[in-house]
């Protein structure tokens, strides 16, 4: 998909050239608290004056102090080609989603293998599961083919084993995906499940449904804005 480098408030950011290519784990730029609304950092109430300035956070818009809303950090999610300023808050929300950019995301693109099971059938089919590049789709490749649309997803589980009532670690072995058929209300549910063999790798398979699950927590996000 073209992109295009565009100037806005916030900084330079390096977006789809049409909006319905967007990544579905995006964010828009939030409005910025107008100046003549914000007479103090609207976290230490610092006054603002000739010698203290006034400062946006690029992900939540609100008015801040310099010492409030000093860092600068990466926020792939709206798309900034810099790190980009931020409050404290905020800051710490986009370090831990950096994990996700750098690691996870590619996890995914890079896949892994489980049988999948197609809504109540009881005949399950090894597939290739991955993120397509572009990150809008699922896509499943076996004897059968398949390519779901990250933003028609509606449920996510992940199933886990080793839970004990003492806290132990769990490990996740597969997950049941619902989503909606386009064009349509219908909602198709897919199960997910790590194979057991040798050929069928546990730890990857466990890697690919962790970033998964931190992937879908993203997408909940990016709908709730």
């Amino acid at each position: 998909d073209a992109k295009k480098l565009v100037r806005s408030p916030s900084g330079l950011r390096m977006v789809p050239e049409h909006r319905a290519a967007r990544s579905p784990f995006g964010l828009d730029e939030p409005p910025w608290v107008p100046d003549k609304e914000c007479p103090r950092c609207m976290q230490c109430d610092t006054k603002f004056d000739f010698i203290t300035r006034k400062h946006h956070c690029r992900r939540c818009g609100k008015c801040f102090c310099d010492k409030c809303c000093s860092k600068k950090v990466p926020l792939p999610r709206m798309c900034f080609v810099d790190p980009v300023r931020q409050c404290a808050e905020c800051a710490l929300v986009s370090q831990k989603e950096t994990e996700f950019y750098d690691k996870q995301l590619k996890v995914l693109m890079n896949g892994a293998t489980f049988f999948v099971t197609l809504g109540t059938s009881d005949k399950s089919e090894l597939m290739v599961c991955r993120l397509s590049n572009n990150q809008r789709y699922l896509v499943l490749d076996g004897d059968s083919h398949y390519e779901i649309e990250i933003i028609q997803i509606s449920t996510v589980q992940i199933l886990t084993e080793g839970f004990t009532p003492g806290g132990g670690n769990t490990r996740a072995i597969g997950m049941i995906l619902q989503y909606k058929v386009p064009g349509s209300e219908e909602v198709t549910q897919m199960k997910f499940t790590a194979g057991e063999d040798f050929s069928c790798n546990k730890k990857l398979s466990a890697s690919w449904l962790a970033a998964m699950h931190k992937a879908t927590k993203l997408l909940y996000e990016s709908r709730d804005q």
